[in-house]
């Protein structure tokens, strides 16, 4: 009974909301945006909900597609399973939010912070996320083809195993995030900050590294057939074992990179003075003229661990003991 009541408590909360800002006479009547309780498989889509605080709520399963959801807060609430494709969040805030398995496609997330929320296994096609603020954030598994993320914040991220082709990742600030076994063909990373990421396994024919950084980045094993790494900077990196059948070298930085097993044999524009300053063995393929320096253990690859969460983050406890003056 105290759940129905509470279920219907949201729901005529959200009916108020959709009100706007409707007049009585000359008086404007006060519009409620304040959430919280069950909402499971509300019926939500198309609605005004901007600006609206949503705290411990449970919209798991509802439906809010191409709702106004621009500046909302969502505090420690559930979403997973709802359907927010073509919704606005734009600088919506999410402090321990969970979208997992989540319908995102087409949605507007530009400039929101979303920081350690998890996106795992969401779908995020052809989402607007210019200027997102997602540090630390889980995105696994998750499906972002043609997604935009152009200088969106992802340090310590989690794309492991996510479809991210023909992704736009201009100017990302990725640090130490994890893109092990992602899917990366055709995505443009240019310019991107990616010092110390990972990119074991992954697939990135075709892919656009041109004046990234990426120093101390693992690309071990990886598929980077016909990708483009022109004025990228690979010094420190780990390139153990990976493809790079018909990549453009011209400019890049292999300065201290670790080339043990890379097969080079069809890259294009690479030099000898590049190569110079790496490191290999003689499982290192490398074009027809070049040759390149076989060395062990003396190159030190760099590695960031990264943990991320993999659920929301628990609200901070409140205080043990009241303290009042006399």
């Amino acid at each position: 009974m105290v759940i129905a009541l509470r279920h219907l408590a949201l729901v005529a909360a959200a009916c108020s909301a959709l009100a706007g800002t409707a007049m009585a006479g000359d008086k404007e009547v006060t519009r409620v945006n304040a959430f919280g309780g069950s909402c499971i498989k509300c019926e939500l889509s198309g609605r005004n909900l901007s600006g609206a605080r949503i705290v411990g709520a449970n919209f798991s399963g509802a439906n809010l597609m191409a709702s106004d959801l621009r500046d909302a807060r969502f505090l420690a609430s559930n979403f997973s399973g709802a359907d927010l494709s073509k919704a606005d969040l734009s600088q919506a805030a999410m402090a321990g939010a969970n979208f997992t398995g989540a319908n995102l496609a087409g949605a507007r997330l530009r400039a929101t912070e979303a920081g350690g929320v998890v996106f795992g296994s969401a779908n995020l096609s052809l989402a607007d996320m210019s200027d997102v603020e997602a540090a630390g954030a889980q995105f696994r598994r998750a499906i972002m083809s043609g997604v935009i993320l152009r200088a969106g914040d992802v340090r310590g991220g989690n794309f492991e195993s996510a479809n991210l082709s023909r992704a736009v990742l201009i100017d990302l600030e990725g640090q130490g995030a994890n893109f092990s076994r992602a899917r990366l063909s055709s995505a443009n990373l240019r310019g991107a900050d990616l010092r110390g990421a990972v990119f074991n396994h992954v697939d990135a024919g075709m892919a656009r590294f041109e004046n990234s950084d990426l120093r101390g980045a693992t690309l071990g094993d990886g598929s980077f057939a016909r990708a483009s790494f022109r004025d990228a900077d690979l010094r420190s990196a780990n390139l153990a074992g990976a493809n790079f059948d018909g990549a453009d070298m011209n400019g890049s930085d292999l300065r201290r990179a670790n080339l043990h097993g890379t097969d080079l044999s069809g890259a294009k524009g690479l030099t000898q003075s590049q190569l110079d300053g790496a490191c290999g063995d003689s499982r290192t393929r490398t074009p027809r003229g070049l040759t390149i320096r076989a060395c062990g253990v003396r190159v030190i690859i760099h590695r960031e661990i990264v943990r991320t969460p993999q659920s929301p983050p628990a609200p901070p406890a409140g205080p043990r003991y009241l303290i009042t003056s006399r």
